[in-house]
């Protein structure tokens, strides 16, 4: 399979880029810089808005696993408004050129509040300017396909743990702030309980979802599994024998998080058992 990746050098484009080339695909990276993406893709520098021929431009791949996404740890940020045509005209001039498979990345945040286990078909209600464009985009492309034959996979993700001091998570501010030496870290009550995943267990489902043909629609990528914040984030010291403690309650929770909310992973499950993973 020959797979475009957008915004392949952000946090999880670099672990999902390298993920795909392990299973023998050719990948063609794009992004604003690639200096942190596996050398072994087809690296193109690009603004991706600008790109009217995604299929030509880009060496006529067969599928487009779109991750690029601005300010996605900034709920509120106004960009997630303004960038959201042009996510939809780049993804529409992807179809329209002959890129037959079309993936993009989804957040839980798009559910909004919502608290239990959340199936594929649970309704939406985003409570973020971020889960708000992100549900617009999914169901954009929806109506698109009532124009268009394509294939189209949308990968919710939940909450990722892993140690990239590269990312804007809270574990990866963590990591920052325990390498230079900080004793302490502010933080929420830690209470509520959310979908957690490991990075590279995060990158395989994406990858093993994107270059399957057998199930389409909204994927869950997550654990299926609840756990508080402050647990994880306390493993998370543990693991990675930092020196730091958590300051609860210096942070107020969001009144948008939900104390308890985790996915429900029987399709993604499906997908790997098709692997035999």
């Amino acid at each position: 399979m020959k797979v475009l990746v957008t915004g392949a050098n952000g946090y999880i484009g670099q672990g999902v880029v390298s993920n795909l080339l392990n299973r023998g695909h050719e990948v063609i990276a794009t992004d604003f810089s690639l200096n942190h993406v596996d050398k072994r893709a087809n690296l193109v520098i690009s603004n991706i808005f600008d790109t009217t021929n995604p299929y030509v431009t880009f060496d006529k791949p067969d599928t487009l696993l779109h991750l690029a996404w601005r300010d996605g740890f900034k709920h509120s940020s106004l960009n997630h408004f303004l960038d959201l045509p042009k996510h939809y005209e780049f993804i529409r001039n992807a179809v329209e050129s002959g890129i037959t498979r079309i993936c993009v990345m989804g957040s839980m945040h798009e559910v909004g509040f919502y608290e239990g286990c959340v199936k594929e078909d649970t309704p939406t209600n985003p409570q973020s300017m971020y889960g708000i464009s992100k549900n617009a985009l999914r169901q954009s492309i929806n109506v698109l396909q009532k124009e268009y034959l394509f294939e189209f996979l949308w990968l919710r993700g939940f909450y990722i743990v892993g140690n990239n001091k590269y990312g804007c998570s809270v574990f990866s501010k963590l990591e920052t702030a325990a390498e230079k030496g900080e004793k302490t870290f502010p933080f929420t009550t830690g209470e509520n309980q959310y979908d957690f995943i490991d990075y590279e267990v995060f990158c395989n489902q994406v990858a093993a979802a994107v270059c399957q043909h057998k199930i389409n629609g909204i994927v869950n990528c997550c654990s299926g599994k609840p756990m508080k914040l402050k647990e994880r984030m306390e493993q998370f010291i543990a693991d990675n024998q930092f020196e730091i403690c958590l300051e609860y309650g210096k942070f107020p929770d969001r009144p948008y998080d939900s104390k308890a909310i985790w996915g429900n992973n029987e399709k993604i499950m499906k997908i790997l058992d098709y692997e035999g993973i």
